[in-house]
Parts: structure tokens; sequence; C-alpha cells
């Protein structure tokens, strides 16, 4: 399989086998409590430097050790990730073409843990994949072709409370940069361009990328400098939505071991507790694409 090129917005299922069926575009699903993934044991040890998490805990240091057990390119993560909080919607919005509800800003301090705290100990991808800052993450990828692809560089895709601790960093934001919902600094809010099924998912590659190129509101990793966790972690909401593990098997959904977080260049939640389960894990489409977590060491 030829190595694929990233300078513009591709099709990964050309490299891979194909695209898949036609599908309607997705909508985004329920924010259900976080069961997680199977929990490390527990971080020790407080650094009087890390802030404090919303019911008074603190996110696990993240000692230059524990950095090193990271590739170069991924930054590490250690805290109790809490599994369900309630925060003050201060102003909101009903969307009907999507029918959900979009907060554009929390009252600042509100957040409240309200289900168990998970420990949590990964690495994660500073950018979308390929992880390159000023590449232009893939598109038309299905969660096998992104599992796939992470298992090439020895790495996995993340849990879902792995990507969600990330995107909320050591204080617990709703979004990654604070309480307030930021076109400025994430990529979203875009325009709506009416997609061309036929051609999206067309077998002849001229016709696909033409349409895929049409579409794209997407910009390269890191373009958007404001768009970053306190972790460090890039892009995590808007610009395009993100393939991750399930915490919990959903056999009443599509998604029953996948889902889709981050939202994309849309108008949409893109915040960071939001999940997608709607797809089965063969979908795939013209702004759904993924990031890569591992183990540390």
């Amino acid at each position: 399989m030829r190595r694929p090129r990233f300078a513009r917005p591709i099709a990964l299922a050309a490299l891979v086998g194909g695209a898949c069926a036609v599908r309607p575009p997705p909508a985004e699903g329920p924010d259900p409590a976080l069961a997680g993934p199977p929990a490390p044991p527990p971080a020790t040890g407080v650094d009087a430097a890390t802030p404090p998490l919303a019911d008074g805990g603190v996110a696990a240091p993240a000692d230059a050790s524990a950095s090193a057990r990271c590739p170069a390119d991924m930054l590490h993560v250690a805290r109790d990730f809490c599994t369900k909080v309630d925060r003050q919607c201060r102003k909101s919005e009903y969307d009907k073409a999507n029918h959900i509800t979009i907060c554009h800003r929390f009252e600042p301090g509100s957040t409240r843990c309200t289900g168990p705290r998970l420990p949590l100990d990964f690495c994660i991808d500073r950018y979308e994949y390929p992880n390159e800052k000023g590449a232009h993450p893939p598109v038309m990828v299905s969660f096998y072709d992104a599992s796939g692809l992470c298992a090439a560089k020895g790495k996995r895709l993340c849990y879902e409370s792995e990507w969600t601790a990330a995107c909320e960093g050591p204080g617990e934001l709703p979004f990654p940069y604070g309480w307030e919902r930021s076109a400025e600094k994430c990529n979203f809010d875009n325009a709506w361009v009416d997609p061309s099924l036929k051609k999206i998912y067309s077998d002849d590659p001229g016709v696909r990328d033409a349409e895929l190129a049409r579409l794209d509101r997407s910009v390269p990793s890191g373009h958007k400098p404001g768009c970053v966790s306190g972790y460090g972690v890039h892009d995590l909401t808007g610009n395009v939505d993100e393939w991750v593990l399930a915490d919990r098997d959903r056999p009443e959904e599509k998604g029953r071991f996948s889902a889709l977080k981050g939202g994309a260049w849309g108008h949409v939640r893109n915040a960071c507790r939001p999940v997608t389960t709607s797809h089965e894990p063969e979908f795939t489409y013209y702004f759904v694409s993924f990031r890569c977590c591992r183990d540390p060491g």
C-alpha cells in the first residue's frame, strides 16, 4: 500500500479498499455517561502547581519520567477523569436541522462532577492523523481504516474518555480553550455545502476527489493556534470528526463499539463531551477522520 499524501484532503478509502455504500449525513447522538477503558493503577502524588478539578480533586501530575514514556510526537495525560458532569449553560440555541441544543456559553466554574472518577494514564497525538503540524487530516476513513493506520504506527484509537479528558484539560473545561464556544479559536460554523453523495462515494477517484475538494472546509492541523487544550492537544473540537473506541458496548446503537467525537467544521455542538453513536464502524464521510493514542511505556 503506497503511503498517502496529505497536501490536501483525500479519500483514504481509495487506499484501503474502497468507499462504503451511500449513507445519509451523520447526526449527533446522545451524551451517555462513560464507563471508560480498563483502568490503570491510580496515579500517586500531587503537584502543587496542578490545577484543581471541578469537585476539589486534582489531575495526576505529568512528571518528566511519565512524559518520557510517550513518543516525542505525543503528549502524556494522567488524571482522574469524571465520567459525568453537570454545567450551567448561560446561552443556548436549538438547531432544528440536527435536533440538538448547542450551548454557546457556560457559566465559568460551574462544572460539577456527578459521576465516579476513572483513573486514566495515556499518550495522545498532538494533532489529527498523520499527527504533523501543517498536514491535512484525511477524510472518508472508516473506524476500521483508522484502527489499522494507528496500529501501523504502534498506536491505537483513543477511548471516548481519553479523548474527552485531553479536550477538557486539567481544569475540566467544556471547550478545550475555555467556557464560551468560539469559531475564531477552532474551525467550525462554516456554511453548509450540499454534497453529492453519488460523487463522494464514486468508484472514480477523479470524480470523488473533485467533490471532496469542493466540499472541504477543513484547515491544516495547527492552523488555529487557539484551538488547543490545557494539555497541549490541538484541534480536538471542529475541523473533522474523529473516530474513538467506545467506553462501553452500546448494542442499541449502530456504533456499538465505535463513536465519533469533536464535531467537524459545520454548525454543531463542537464541545468536549458530546459523542455521536449513530453510525456503524464501516461508515465513511467527507469530514470523518481520526487521531491516535497509546498506553505509556
